[in-house]
């Protein structure tokens, strides 16, 4: 814990909140998803304010592109195993077995998480400067362009420049109750022969992670 706090960048008063961000809902106790669920929130929030103050001349739409591009699932795994979160998960058995401290919506929930629990912790401001700091590098890189375009938006246009039939999304299973789910998706296009599986704490995160597969599996081929 101390290894991590030091990669973090923050010491947690309350030792019980780290622990509980980085508790999977497949091990016992208290686990992260409402803490996933408020993080999920001020994470949005801190990066909206600052892309809002750093480009005053950029419309609503550009905005909001940019914003999914810096807070989308595959940016927080990174984050995530540059924190070597990983190492810390706290997993059920079966998850364990199943290499799930490697799986992106994991490693995503988790760095949401995190943020929730720092929040508590802390204070608003205290959280602000901490997220800013580890979203800095990109924050410094982001423009404005197609290239914030969010992984479904950009497979649907790619496909549609070669006339090629749009993807198909599908909810194969859903866990959990209401209000603490998990989405698996299945996505099939006419341009691989496989079907793409991912999983999300949301409809939304488990397709957008569909598509970027199939983005990469793209580029790869190309």
């Amino acid at each position: 814990m101390a290894r991590l706090s030091k990669r973090l960048g923050y010491r947690f008063t309350e030792q019980k909140l780290l622990l509980q961000a980085l508790t999977h809902r497949s091990a016992k106790g208290l686990h992260n998803e409402r803490l996933e669920f408020l993080g999920d929130s001020i994470l949005g929030f801190i990066i909206a304010e600052q892309l809002y103050q750093q480009f005053p001349k950029e419309s609503e739409g550009e905005l909001t592109r940019m914003r999914s591009s810096l807070v989308r699932g595959v940016t927080l795994a990174q984050m995530a195993r540059d924190f070597k979160l990983g190492e810390h998960l706290i997993l059920g058995p079966g998850e364990k077995k199943s290499g799930g401290h490697r799986r992106d919506s994991i490693l995503e929930d988790a760095v949401e998480a995190i943020i929730g629990a720092i929040y508590l912790d802390a204070d608003i401001e205290t959280c602000k400067d901490l997220v800013l700091k580890w979203f800095a590098p990109r924050l410094a890189e982001i423009q404005p362009g197609i290239t914030q375009k969010d992984p479904k938006t950009r497979l649907q246009e790619y496909l549609q420049a070669r006339k090629i039939a749009l993807p198909h999304y599908e909810v194969i299973d859903i866990k959990g109750q209401s209000h603490n789910q998990e989405f698996t998706v299945k996505c099939t296009t006419d341009i691989n022969q496989q079907a793409i599986i991912t999983k999300g704490s949301s409809r939304r995160k488990a397709e957008q992670a569909a598509a970027q597969q199939v983005l990469e599996m793209i580029e790869n081929d190309s």
